[in-house]
Order: structure tokens, then C-alpha cells, then sequence
């Protein structure tokens, strides 16, 4: 009997203590709970080049908080690409009130997610580009969940992106410890990280462990990641996201 009021003495703290930083993230009022989606803003911020001066391609990603309560928890992520000449670029992404879930169109690859400003994580140009905007064409086109959309722990927008980015050779991205879904592996247990240095092993995006050169340690509890990235110093929080050096735009 006592083993069993330690055992859930230990999960409670556990999950008290990852709810830590998603619960600092509402004190502090870094997430805005009062925006109506209807009404939150969804203009372009700047980061990206306009289509029209830009004849090269280009391959983008993109993060951002998500709206209202659940960007105390994580971010959502997408992929914009640009073809050589094109007067427009293409966003992929998965949206969880849309059947099927993943929503490709020509729009503004950095449009703020409903009032939350982007974060740019990789820029790809030229030659580089190009080559890969088939490749994450028939990966969007491949993706295996695309009636299903599931906010915790997977899949989601977050495993479409990883998805995406696994498929695609090159398309070395590391996503960050906010993205939760992000280690949904589907039906494989081991599989590269989303930048491609590393492993992780997962199961069903609960609970799982990733060891890589650009990511650094994270352990994924109940589908929340903490860990420390040795490379550019810095500790990854749930919620929080990281505190130390701010990671390099991949190129």
C-alpha cells in the first residue's frame, strides 16, 4: 500500500511540476486569453521577402504561438516554399477544424497565428530550394494522418511538420521543445530528429527520449519536452520554451 501512495505521490509531483511552466506562461499574461480568432490578427509581420523581388526558391519554416490557452503549452508550426519566379508563395500546414486536415494554398508565408508574431526557423535559397519543393510536395501529399487530428499528444500540426521535414532530404530542421506533437512517431518507436543529427525514441508522442547534435537532450513526459541543448546553451522548459542562447535560422 505505501509503494502505491509513493507511486502517486511521484506522478502527481511529476505532473505538477511539468505544468510549472505552462502555469508561469497564464500568471504572467504572456498568452493572451481575450483575442476572439474572428477578430485576432493575421497580417504579415515582415520576415519573409516579398515574392515578387525574390526570383529565387525558397524553402521557410515557421513557428508561432497557438491561440488563446494553448499557446501557454506549445507552439503551432508550418512550411512555406516559394517556386524560382513565382509571384506567390505556398504555405502547407494541418489545421485541426479542416477535413482533411492538411490545408495547402498560395498565402503569405508569415502571417502572424491569430494575434502570435512567428518565429522563422530555417531559410532555404536557390539551388538548395529548389530541389527540395517536390520532395516536401510528395511528402504533404504522403502524409499518413490526414483525416485525423488529434491536439494531445499527436498527431498534429506539429507531427505533420516533423513528418514533412523527416521525409525530405536536406530539409534539416530542429523544432522547438513547444512544438508538442512533434515526437509522435506514428507507428515507428526509433526514428532521426527533425534536423537530422540525431535519434529518438518514442512511444505514441508520451513519453520518449531524443539525444542529437542540434536538439541536445530532450525528454518527452506525457507529451511535454524539457531538456538542454549543449551546442548553443540553453535549457528547454515546458510551456517556457528555451532560456539561454536563442537558436540560428537554418540555411
Amino acid at each position: 500500500m505505501n509503494r502505491v501512495v509513493r507511486g502517486v505521490g511521484v506522478v502527481l509531483v511529476t505532473v505538477a511540476l511539468l505544468l510549472t511552466g505552462p502555469l508561469l506562461m497564464l500568471a504572467t499574461q504572456r498568452i493572451d486569453l481575450e483575442s476572439q480568432w474572428h477578430s485576432a490578427s493575421r497580417t504579415s509581420i515582415g520576415l519573409a521577402a516579398p515574392a515578387l523581388d525574390t526570383p529565387e526558391a525558397v524553402v521557410q519554416v515557421y513557428a508561432a504561438r497557438a491561440f488563446n490557452w494553448r499557446g501557454a503549452f506549445g507552439v503551432h508550426t508550418w512550411i512555406a516554399v516559394k517556386q524560382p519566379q513565382a509571384t506567390r508563395y505556398r504555405t502547407y500546414q494541418v489545421l485541426s477544424w479542416r477535413r482533411p486536415t492538411v490545408v495547402v494554398r498560395d498565402d503569405m508565408p508569415d502571417r502572424a497565428w491569430f494575434g502570435n508574431a512567428p518565429q522563422m526557423l530555417a531559410d532555404y535559397r536557390g539551388e538548395t530550394a529548389e530541389r527540395m519543393i517536390p520532395r516536401i510536395e510528395a511528402a504533404v501529399a504522403a502524409y499518413p494522418e490526414s483525416a485525423r487530428y488529434r491536439v494531445w499528444p499527436g498527431p498534429n500540426s506539429n507531427s505533420f511538420v516533423a513528418w514533412v521535414i523527416r521525409e525530405v532530404p536536406g530539409l534539416d530542421v530542429a523544432l522547438p521543445n513547444t512544438a508538442i506533437g512533434k515526437d509522435y512517431l506514428f507507428d515507428e518507436m526509433l526514428a532521426p530528429v527533425p534536423s537530422g543529427s540525431g535519434y529518438q525514441i518514442g512511444l505514441g508522442g508520451l513519453f520518449g527520449v531524443l539525444l542529437a547534435w542540434e536538439e541536445g537532450v530532450e525528454i518527452n513526459l506525457l507529451g511535454l519536452s524539457l531538456g538542454i541543448d549543449l551546442q548553443r546553451p540553453a535549457l528547454k522548459l515546458p510551456g517556457i520554451g528555451r532560456l539561454g542562447m536563442a537558436p540560428v535560422v537554418v540555411e
